[in-house]
């Protein structure tokens, strides 16, 4: 018996410069929550002074949790 119940594909977003795949939320898992976000950023180099420009976001006071690519087997 697997322990997996269910397989995601990410939904791919070109942001200028680099792709983000958000997995959660998705059509198909929205007990999650509105706010909680499963997303892969890059790879992305920018040199510096340059970046991507990020629209302004209605929602503040957010806490984030970010997991480098080398914390990634943890999960």
């Amino acid at each position: 018996m697997s322990s997996i119940s269910q397989i995601i594909t990410p939904h791919i977003k070109d942001l200028g410069g680099f792709t983000a795949r958000r997995s959660l939320p998705h059509d198909d898992r929205m007990m999650v929550g509105p706010f909680i976000f499963f997303d892969h950023l890059g790879p992305a180099i920018f040199p510096p002074g340059k970046g991507v420009d990020v629209r302004p976001h209605p929602h503040i006071n957010l806490a984030t949790v970010t997991y480098s690519g080398s914390q990634l087997g943890a999960i």
